[in-house]
């Protein structure tokens, strides 16, 4: 049975035309970073990034260094989409992005944290074996067929991410409308459609299509009666997230991945005409077999237990935060603060506490981040310990911060009586110094 679902040969008509379109697109998220100001923003202005915690050693290149870095990315990119050198492109791409993704978290999207597992998969796939220049360097290369295990895998990652994404919104405020005004109001501005997003209509329009389409979208796509309906559903739906709210290249790799649940026959005759259809059906078992399953049991329950680590760790992790990473809680919430933050000389035993402008240490973009997130507080507070360090003085960091979630009442965020110095990051456990609200008093339900 295993031998029958996994190593059966299909046509790899749709892998192919796959990595056409997805080469395109990473290119085209690299070189556009740069021409719409994302990486100025984010890597060359400011003084420093807010990297995962951990990972210190991710830090910029100077000067104009990050722009011809992602230049290079845009080339590997390219290099994908031709079938140049595929395998190495592919990888090369992979590790750069991860380089960006862990580098910074003042333009974390979940969509970025998709793209780097899609990498990843990808520069594992055959999809350098038809139409590309390394076929015609080395015709021994050419495949027309692919084993099933490939297209399973695919589909089981997209399930994944669109059914967490489903259930997280499960929560009173996106069932009332909260979000999806907040959403919409922000967008007030847009011409022409500004004013119809301000309508009831628009904000519960959000909120069900928004739920029902991560939970159905993959089992309509999958069975036949309904996937003509269910892709053209999905283009509106994309097309309308694109020009809404402006997430890059998430709706368009999303359209791109249809190729994988329409028929073999029906890809093959739109994309690949010329290229011989594959319909023998051979079981081939691959060398490769005594590694490839270990290794998918390994890749899912981590894509299956990562969302769900927020459950076993005390407090809502819309208020505290912890857990929210990696987990598809996509656009789930809205949080301003008001955080401010005060040192005090250790060395000093009259010290009072010192006022810091944090305006003058982080940018604009970061400015966000550092008022709202417990993890983007904890590691400005040793930035600034760091810094004194340099200059012979031993400081304590102490924080005073009132969050408000979906324009609720604000509520005190962090302890102010611990300094942040002197305790450690818990990454899958709480932080004792967030101040947790019992369920019923929870900020994000008042």
């Amino acid at each position: 049975m295993i031998n029958r679902w996994f190593f059966t040969q299909i046509d790899n008509s749709a892998l192919i035309i796959f990595r056409v379109f997805f080469g395109f697109l990473i290119a085209a998220e690299a070189i556009g970073a740069i021409f719409t100001g994302w990486v100025t923003r984010t890597l060359v202005e400011p003084n420093f990034t807010f990297n995962f915690i951990g990972l210190d050693f991710l830090q910029p290149l100077p000067g104009n260094g990050m722009y011809f870095y992602f230049a290079l990315m845009g080339i590997f990119g390219l290099m994908v989409m031709i079938g140049f050198k595929y395998r190495w492109s592919m990888i090369a791409y992979t590790v750069m992005w991860a380089g960006v993704y862990f580098m910074q978290k003042a333009s974390y999207n979940n969509h970025y944290y998709l793209l780097l597992l899609l990498c990843i998969l990808m520069s594992i796939l055959p999809a350098g074996n038809y139409f590309s220049i390394d076929v015609k360097r080395n015709p021994l290369l050419k495949k027309i067929s692919m084993p099933r295990w490939i297209i399973l895998v695919i589909i089981a990652q997209l399930w994944i991410v669109y059914t967490y994404a489903s259930v997280a919104k499960l929560y009173p405020d996106w069932l009332d409308y909260t979000v999806a005004k907040n959403l919409m109001a922000g967008r007030a501005y847009y011409p022409i459609v500004g004013d119809l997003l301000q309508g009831h209509w628009a904000h519960i329009s959000v909120t069900y299509f928004g739920i029902l389409f991560d939970l159905l979208i993959i089992p309509l796509l999958l069975w036949r009666k309904t996937r003509l309906a269910a892709f053209c559903f999905s283009i509106f739906f994309h097309l309308f997230n694109s020009i809404v709210f402006q997430i890059g290249i998430f709706p368009y790799l999303s359209l791109a991945f249809t190729v994988f649940f329409f028929s073999k026959e029906r890809i093959h005759r739109i994309f690949m005409k010329k290229k011989p259809f594959y319909d023998g059906n051979e079981i081939v078992i691959p060398s490769y077999k005594k590694v490839l399953l270990p290794a998918m049991i390994i890749w899912f329950t981590i894509q299956i237990a990562l969302p769900l680590r927020h459950w076993v760790i005390p407090g809502d992790v819309l208020w505290t935060e912890e857990g929210h990473r990696l987990s598809w809680r996509m656009m789930l919430r809205g949080r301003s603060g008001n955080t401010n933050f005060y040192i005090v000389d250790k060395n000093d035993p009259k010290a009072k506490r010192t006022y810091v402008n944090i305006r003058e240490y982080v940018s604009k973009k970061q400015m966000r981040l550092v008022s709202t997130k417990p993890d983007a507080m904890w590691q400005f507070a040793q930035h600034l310990k760091q810094q004194y360090a340099d200059e012979g003085k031993d400081i304590a960091v102490y924080v005073k911060s009132k969050i408000s979630i979906n324009g609720k009442k604000s509520r005190q965020f962090i302890d102010p009586d611990v300094d942040l110095t002197s305790v450690p990051w818990n990454y899958f456990t709480t932080n004792p110094w967030i101040i947790k609200y019992p369920k019923q008093d929870t900020p994000i339900e008042q």
